[in-house]
């Protein structure tokens, strides 16, 4: 099969509009109603983590935390514990619960983390940030809200060493902090 320069470029720009298209996110079906502010939380506790895979693996034996106040954990100082978890380092985050949008339309999503971060909101994959780095942002994740309402969050984060940070933000255009009121579980 012979091809043409122009159905080279018209498969290329085809192929890039599929990867640009934003992620079409499903809402919570039925949308939940009597959530408690924040999100959920199980911990396990390694001897060390330096993956999402391991971190994934140590879920299952996780127990309950306290229950996370929304996506707005500051970088801490060396020694300060993670998150709501026991201790400050080698920490494991199971992190599930609800995520809320005002209105309807295409929004930015990223997240900043320290260590290794995977969310999924609505059904979809948002960011996969694996391995161990400073607080640092995710690449951005354009996704399509079909309606105003609750959708589902599915996290795993982990921290190893050093300081430890776990943010989200959102908006229509660029990105901005999530408030603890966007959460629920």
């Amino acid at each position: 099969m012979k091809l043409t320069i122009s159905t080279c470029i018209a498969t290329l720009l085809i192929a890039t509009a599929a990867v640009a298209a934003p992620l079409k996110l499903k809402p919570a079906s039925p949308q939940p109603t009597g959530l408690k502010e924040g999100l959920a939380v199980k911990y396990a506790y390694p001897g060390d983590v330096k993956s999402l895979a391991q971190a994934t693996k140590y879920l299952k034996q996780a127990e309950a935390g306290k229950p996370l106040t929304g996506l707005d954990y500051r970088d801490t100082r060396e020694g300060e514990k993670t998150l709501t978890s026991k201790r400050p380092f080698h920490v494991v985050a199971g992190i599930s619960g609800y995520v809320k949008f005002d209105e309807a339309g295409t929004y930015t999503i990223d997240f900043l983390s320290n260590d290794g971060l995977q969310v999924a909101i609505g059904g979809k994959e948002i960011v996969f940030f694996d391995g161990r780095h400073p607080c640092e942002e995710s690449a951005p994740a354009e996704v399509s809200v079909p309606s105003a309402g609750w959708y589902e969050l599915e996290a795993t984060y982990f921290q190893r060493t050093g300081s430890a940070c776990l943010h989200m933000r959102a908006g229509q255009g660029a990105p901005d902090w999530m408030p603890n009121s966007a959460f629920g579980y």
